[in-house]
């Protein structure tokens, strides 16, 4: 979709030419002379328009509107979080109509602050997005074109291009993360990254099964040795800053599908483990948004892809592997391989000497028991990091919720047989894989974003989400340093010490 912004009255507007007009009205609408205005009171007065949010009026062919269709949606309070649902309620409306050019004109509302304008573009590409990559006869959205309308384009454009941003990168999240697993190998997500790096500031570096063995990832290979797909180990580079500015390391479960291995999962909704790599698939959108905006900062993408096959060369429960930190793992659920991939990136990412760690992974059905499909859980073993993860999340729409780390969950992750096994049972699921995950990360300031409930959604509305790239990237742009934005940044500092069901997609 393509969007344009543009300054526009409220009498200008009733003269703009275009197939729909969509207007956001907020509560207490200011009164004006002029056609818009007067129906807008009118409806208002005679109760077929409601405040409510979402709540929308379609007209077709209106006098004094040039548009050929005008639709009233209420956005409430003006809040961002309003202005999505009534931009999403307007654009199903548009859906069956032949609209190819359509105007939403957000000047009525009392806020029309950068983020009201960001919310706006967002939730346009969100309802226009369709999946058609594996189709024959693709069916692409009519609705091409949006003119974002507004009272003033300068104070409205920092919210527009950060928009535009994270649409590229919520797109390509989805991309990812939608395609079948025969068409998202570790090889194809691999050149998916190489595609990024043909954007400016971007680098990538693609390690095969040899170099991954050379670096003593065992763990990792222990997971992809039933499969006849070959592993890869995808490491991103986005270099807005000065060479000595430590990076930000965000890191993504790739398993790009997950049959659970010896541990085999139900047969029933299984196709949704194609989903198991949009921890992967949100790092790439997270780097395909940064390379769109450029910000002065440095930040890693780390991506162990494989496959979780039951192959004859599989891990069997009982398995001991030796990670690359020298770790070693009892495997006693070959379902719980996330973990196992994640282990070696995250000994991997020390040498970069982080600001900070994030991984980002479908981890346990455990969490979407939990959280459900609302927020994400974060466990992190620094305060200032899960509150500054937690505040992006608030402020992008795209929320999580904090999970205790007390150490006493590690308890059931004790065996007689190596340092630690990869599993400790049902009871708080989440917790002791993040458990296990925290093991790996005493090094440096981190937090782990199990996003098992938000990924994807099932059922009719089948499919990849995009989330969690606009909390990455809200907390990644929070954190550009004074020099750049005269804001003073979040410092991570690193805790050592922390004291703080259904097919499980592992």
């Amino acid at each position: 979709m393509n969007f344009e912004l543009k300054t526009l009255t409220r009498a200008r507007i009733c003269s703009e030419k275009t197939d729909a007009l969509i207007v956001l009205i907020s509560e207490g609408l200011g009164a004006a002379d002029d056609p818009l205005s007067t129906l807008a009171a009118l409806a208002i007065k005679s109760g077929d328009f409601e405040s409510k949010p979402g709540k929308l009026l379609n007209i077709y062919r209106t006098a004094g509107i040039a548009a050929t269709r005008l639709v009233l949606v209420a956005a409430g309070d003006g809040s961002a979080k309003n202005v999505r649902t009534a931009v999403n309620a307007a654009m199903g409306a548009l859906k069956g109509s032949n609209a190819q050019r359509a105007v939403l004109y957000i000047g009525a509302l009392e806020k029309s602050s950068p983020e009201i304008v960001r919310a706006a573009v967002v939730a346009c590409s969100e309802m226009a997005y369709v999946y058609s990559t594996t189709k024959s006869k693709p069916s692409p959205a009519k609705l091409q074109r949006v003119m974002i309308a507004v009272n003033n384009v300068a104070s409205a454009r920092p919210g527009f291009e950060k928009g535009l941003g994270l649409v590229k990168g919520i797109e390509f999240a989805k991309e990812w993360g939608n395609r079948p697993a025969n068409h998202a190998t570790p090889t194809l997500l691999a050149g998916a990254a190489r595609e990024l790096a043909k954007l400016p500031g971007i680098k990538v570096e693609v390690l095969g099964p040899k170099e991954v063995a050379k670096l003593g990832m065992g763990s990792f290979m222990a997971v992809a040795q039933g499969t006849a797909e070959p592993l890869r180990f995808i490491v991103l580079r986005y270099n807005g800053a000065a060479t000595a500015e430590a990076p930000f390391v965000l890191i993504g479960k790739g398993i790009t599908f997950d049959t659970g291995g010896i541990s085999i999962k139900p047969a029933a909704e299984m196709d949704e483990m194609k989903f198991d790599m949009c921890g992967a698939a949100s790092v790439l959108g997270t780097f395909r948004a940064l390379a769109e905006l450029q910000p002065a900062l440095n930040v890693i993408g780390l991506i162990p892809a494989c496959e979780n096959m039951p192959g004859e060369r599989a891990i069997k429960p009982g398995d001991v592997v030796t990670s690359m930190s020298g770790q070693t793992i009892e495997i006693l659920n070959t379902d719980a391989e996330g973990r196992l991939v994640l282990c070696d990136a995250l000994t991997y990412a020390e040498r970069f000497k982080p600001r900070a760690v994030i991984d980002i992974a479908t981890l346990t059905g455990a969490c979407v028991i939990a959280l459900g499909g609302v927020r994400s859980g974060l466990f992190s073993n620094d305060e200032v990091l899960a509150g500054s993860l937690a505040a992006a999340g608030d402020a992008s729409m795209d929320p999580c919720w904090r999970m205790p780390l007390d150490d006493d969950y590690a308890e059931g992750l004790k065996t007689n047989f190596a340092d630690v096994a990869n599993v400790a049972g049902r009871a708080g699921g989440s917790v002791t894989a993040a458990k296990f995950l925290q093991r790996f990360a005493a090094n440096f300031s981190w937090a782990h974003l199990d996003i098992a409930g938000t990924a994807w959604k099932g059922g009719a509305a089948k499919g990849a989400t995009g989330r969690p790239v606009p909390l990455l990237l809200d907390y990644l742009l929070g954190q550009v340093s004074p020099a750049s934005t005269g804001k003073t940044p979040t410092k991570a500092r690193a805790v050592r010490k922390s004291t703080s069901v259904p097919k499980v997609p592992a």
